[in-house]
Parts: C-alpha cells; structure tokens; sequence
C-alpha cells in the first residue's frame, strides 16, 4: 500500500521509481512491477531491488538516485534520513506509531466501540493507522470497556482465508485449518504470558498512582507491546484519565505522533482538540484519519523525518524540484550597468 502511495506521483512528476521492499515479502512487489509492465509502463521505470541493509545503504549512497523515501524501520528512520542527507538526497521516513483514541464522556459510546473494534483489530491491527490505546474520560470507562468486551467476544479468530473469519493469519492450502488451531495455541500461550506481566504492572501502577492508570487490557492479537513505549498496534488496551487535560497531556507525551482520533458530541471540544493535540493525522468521530489523495499522509515527531510528507501536494513537492525564471526583455536602448537591486520597472 504505501510504495503506492508514491510511485504514481514520482512517475507523474517525471521520475523513476526503484522500490526495495522488506526481505520478508518480497513477492507483491514483483507481482507490483508485472502489472505495471503488462499496462504498457516503459521498462526501467519502476525497478524492484531485494536484500536487506547492504541494498538500503547502496540506495542511499548512491548518486544517481536523487530523492528517497522510505517507510522501513530498518534501518531506523533517523539512520535513513542522515545517511540519506549526507549524501546530498532529499528523504522521506516514515517513523513508528502508536495511535490513541480519545473517548470523551458526551460521546455515542457504541460508535466509540464499533470504531475501537474495526481500527483496533481491523487487517489483523497490522497497519500503522491501528488505534491500539483507548484513553477514556471521567466515569464512562466502565460501560465502553463492557461494550467493547461484549464486541471482541465476538470477533471470530480463524484462518484469515475463512469466509466468517474477522482476523487471523493467512493459510494457504492444505494446512489451513491446522495452522489456525497453532496459531490459537500461540495465541492462549502469550495471553497466559501477558497476564502474568498485566499483574506485575498492576501492582507497579498502584504504587505509583493509587487512583488513575492502567485499569483493563483488552487484547484479542497475537502480541502486544507496552503500553507506553512500544510502537506495535497488534491489540487494544484502555486507560483512564479524569479530564480532557489529561488526556490531551497523555497523547502529547508519546514519542510518536502518527495518528490520533477524538470522539465526542461538542464541537468545542473537537476544535480544542484538533488545535492542542500534537499528531499529524487527527481524526472527529473518525477512527482512522488517513487522508484523501488531495491532502498528505504523515505524522510529526518520530513518526515521520524529513520535510515533506507523501502523497498529496507534499508528495509532489518531493518528487520535483522549484525552480523560479524572471525574463525581461528590455528595448535596444539599453540604460548602461544598473548596480541597485533589482527591481520590477
């Protein structure tokens, strides 16, 4: 999804595009370039590279490659955009996430909970938009987080080929079925794990904070980062705050800024937010707020580095370059040497 969030607008401005994905999936993107061949896109316009760091670094030391964008975490998006900066390039990297949702007290606690389920579990929460942390307002936490356990009760884990599947792995062939019973066996292994740690953290926080804090995990993935720290989206998990000021205060403290979402019925609590909140993509009553192609895609701090962001006017900034021209074209008479400014006359 996202090198196609680029390519087409480093082709329009008049580029080639060379794509090095990950080395664990290297097949769409080959896939990606027979398509584009079989439409009739003149060969050696958009170029597949695999491997692994040594190919990053040759991209991003090479000089006939001129712009560089990269939404890989390896390496890290600071290592890409110095090296990248070094050697003269203009980058683009995209950074980690960890998205919030703020749940005030006036908000239509159904849509938050439909909307915590699809953008919490939707694509298996493997996307950098997932909403993983639910940062609820005042006394109202108690009836979300029962509607959201009622919802995520029902989500069915399978074989992500299923037809009633909600999210799971993908299993091709044969083997299907038994690696969606191995993968419910991980599954049962890790929330046994995570309890034990749940416990240990919430005896940490009571110590810290005897009255706000951690007070319900609500995990139905694979794996589940830190609360706090980790970028990874794969689960949802609750937390309580007494005020809009604490929340906004939570939100701004993370080290990521991508995406974040605000549900409530007062529209003056939607323009503070939108106004205080330091993300880049902000989300009223939407839980996802990936923009339209018109607008651009990123986040602020190490969510996204570099100056531009992609796709959109930004993307296009990127992949071209300004250049002004004056002409005059004076009679031929001229006035001699001229050794003021330049001016309009």
């Amino acid at each position: 999804m996202v090198p196609m969030w680029m390519f087409p607008v480093a082709i329009a401005c008049g580029n080639t595009f060379v794509l090095k994905p990950s080395e664990r999936d290297p097949s769409p993107s080959l896939k990606l370039a027979q398509l584009l061949e079989e439409a009739g896109l003149p060969k050696g316009v958009f170029n597949v590279v695999q491997g692994d760091k040594e190919a990053v670094d040759a991209l991003l030391s090479t000089p006939t490659s001129r712009p560089s964008a990269s939404s890989a975490r390896r390496p890290s998006p600071s290592t890409s955009i110095r090296e990248g900066t070094r050697h003269g390039k203009r980058v683009q990297a995209l950074g980690g996430a960890k998205n919030h949702m703020v749940v005030m007290p006036d908000a239509d606690l159904d849509q938050a909970a439909d909307a915590l389920i699809g953008a919490g579990y939707g694509s298996a929460g493997e996307r950098c938009m997932a909403i993983s942390v639910a940062v609820v307002v005042g006394a109202v936490a108690d009836e979300l987080v029962a509607k959201l356990t009622k919802r995520i009760r029902a989500l069915n884990v399978d074989d992500g080929t299923a037809p009633r599947a909600d999210m799971g792995p993908l299993d091709h062939g044969g083997a299907s079925r038994q690696g969606a019973r191995l993968h419910r066996g991980r599954l049962a292994r890790r929330r046994q794990a995570r309890r034990g740690r749940s416990r240990a953290q919430g005896r940490r926080a009571a110590k810290a904070d005897s009255s706000w804090g951690p007070r319900c995990s609500i995990t139905c993935s694979p794996t589940c980062g830190s609360i706090a720290r980790k970028s990874s989206a794969r689960c949802c998990r609750s937390l309580r705050v007494p005020d809009f000021a604490s929340a906004v205060e939570l939100v701004n403290a993370h080290e990521y800024g991508n995406g974040v979402a605000c549900y409530t019925s007062d529209g003056g609590v939607a323009r503070e937010f939108a106004r205080r909140i330091k993300a880049g993509m902000v989300g009223i009553n939407v839980p996802i707020p990936v923009p339209l192609a018109f607008h651009s895609f990123g986040g602020w701090k190490r969510s996204m580095f570099g100056d531009h962001h992609i796709y959109g006017e930004e993307g296009v900034r990127f992949y071209t370059r300004y250049k002004s021209v004056m002409q005059r074209w004076p009679s031929a008479e001229g006035k001699g040497p001229e050794f003021t400014m330049p001016t309009h006359d």
